[in-house]
């Protein structure tokens, strides 16, 4: 069986075990997140911005692990090439947050958005690496097409 390209056993599992860790520390860090210095302030906008990180954050994560699953499960048989391409899709990230109200957090929490944020692009990076495999490149059939055009038109 194929590796993905670029995708080794070792780099899921580090990864894997890596996401595992970032997304029990910010299931904490937000479970937490409802004592005092969560937020800067105690206005509406700041808990609702801290509701928003929160999901936005766990999400973030809960997609990251659900690729590195797909991905142990092609590496380990359990999934074909087929089923991991079809199924395997990383949805796209999170809408972005405003920079002010980001500034509402606390910063250890802003940190942890980042960090989960850095993450999910390295997750991205991998993922478009290895569905480039499969793209279609037109250029070169393109070309021959033209060469076949031109074999033709010459005999």
């Amino acid at each position: 069986m194929r590796n993905p390209a670029d995708i080794s056993p070792a780099i899921v599992e580090t990864l894997y075990r890596e996401a595992l860790e970032l997304a029990e520390e910010a299931r904490d860090a937000f479970d937490m997140s409802s004592r005092q210095g969560a937020v800067i302030g105690d206005e509406p906008t700041a808990r609702i911005t801290l509701s928003c990180e929160a999901l936005r954050t766990t999400t973030r994560m809960m997609h990251a692990i659900a690729w590195l699953l797909n991905h142990k499960a092609y590496i380990n048989g359990e999934l074909s090439e087929f089923q991991l391409r079809r199924h395997g899709r990383l949805p796209p990230p999170q809408p972005e947050t405003d920079p002010g109200q980001l500034e509402l957090l606390a910063p250890e929490l802003r940190d942890l958005v980042m960090r989960s944020k850095r993450f999910y692009q390295r997750i991205e990076r991998l993922d478009t690496s290895w569905r480039k495999q499969f793209e279609m490149q037109p250029a070169a059939i393109l070309r021959l097409h033209e060469r076949l055009n031109e074999a033709l038109a010459t005999s």
